[in-house]
C-alpha cells in the first residue's frame, strides 16, 4: 500500500532502491478510520506522523460558532500531517472524508531519516513544500475567483494528484465527498454549493454521479478555473 507514497514522490525525481526500503521500512501498524472519524485531533501532541494509504482525509478548522472550514484534502500517497514532526502541537483536526487506511510512521524513524538520508529527506520536504502551494492556490480561491472557478480549479487540481498516484480512470476519478463538504471546502452554503455544480454540469465541463466526477472537457475546465498545475511540482528532476 505504500506504494502510493513511491509514485507520489517518484512523479517528482528518481528514489533509489535503498531509498525505497527505507520508506517500506519505516511505514508502521495500520489502522482504519470510518467517515467523519478524526484522525488526528486539534491540540494533541502525535508521537507519529500520518500516511494515507487509501481515502480521502482533509485537514479542518472550527470556528468558536461552530463552522467548519476544509483547509486541504489529502488522497492516498501522502502525509497528512508531516509537519507536526516539527511543530509538535496539532493546530488544527485531520478527518476522513471516507473509509481511510492510514499507516504510522513514528517520529525516531523521521528522525532517522533525517540524519542519514539528505535525498530523502529533501524529497519528504517538498512534499510540505507542495501542499504549501496548494493552501496558497486555495487562498487565491477563496478571496479572488469565482465558485464557479473555485469549483473548477478543486476538480483540476485533484484529478493530477489522483493521476500520479494511479486512480484515476481515464477523465474521471472517484470522489466521495458529500454537497456538503464541498460546500466547507468552498466556504459557502449548500444551497450555493449545488447551485456552483449545476453551473459546471450546465457548461458541459463534467458530469458528477453519486461518487464519481468525469472531466467532459479539460482544457474549458481549465480555462473557467484559472489553472496552471505549477504549483504542484509535477515534473521530475534532481532535488
Amino acid at each position: 500500500m505504500i506504494e502510493t507514497l513511491l509514485l507520489n514522490l517518484e512523479q517528482r525525481d528518481s528514489l533509489s532502491d535503498a531509498e525505497k526500503d527505507v520508506l517500506r521500512s519505516i511505514a508502521g501498524r495500520e489502522k482504519r478510520f470510518t467517515a467523519n472519524e478524526d484522525i488526528v485531533t486539534e491540540g494533541t501532541r502525535p508521537n507519529t506522523s500520518t500516511m494515507l494509504l487509501d481515502g480521502f482525509a482533509a485537514r479542518y478548522k472550527v470556528t468558536p460558532e461552530g463552522a467548519r472550514q476544509i483547509t486541504a484534502i489529502h488522497i492516498a500517497g501522502e502525509f497528512v500531517d508531516l509537519h507536526a514532526f516539527l511543530l509538535k502541537t496539532m493546530d488544527h483536526g485531520i478527518v476522513a472524508l471516507s473509509n481511510c487506511t492510514v499507516a504510522f510512521v513514528d517520529y525516531p524513524d523521521l528522525k532517522t531519516i533525517t540524519e542519514d538520508w539528505p535525498h530523502l529527506t529533501r524529497l519528504l520536504w517538498l512534499d510540505t513544500l507542495i501542499h504549501g502551494g496548494i493552501h496558497r492556490e486555495w487562498i487565491v480561491s477563496m478571496g479572488r475567483r469565482s465558485r464557479t472557478s473555485h469549483l473548477a480549479h478543486v476538480i483540476c487540481e485533484l484529478y493530477l494528484r489522483l493521476k500520479v498516484v494511479g486512480h484515476t480512470q481515464g477523465w474521471a476519478f472517484h470522489f466521495p465527498l458529500s454537497q456538503s463538504e464541498m460546500a466547507d471546502v468552498l466556504g459557502i452554503s449548500l444551497v450555493h454549493m449545488n447551485r456552483v455544480i449545476q453551473a459546471l454540469r450546465r457548461e458541459n465541463l463534467i458530469t458528477w454521479t453519486k461518487d464519481t466526477i468525469t472531466i467532459l472537457d479539460w482544457q474549458r475546465l481549465q480555462s473557467v478555473a484559472g489553472f496552471d498545475p505549477t504549483y504542484l511540482s509535477l515534473n521530475a528532476e534532481p532535488r
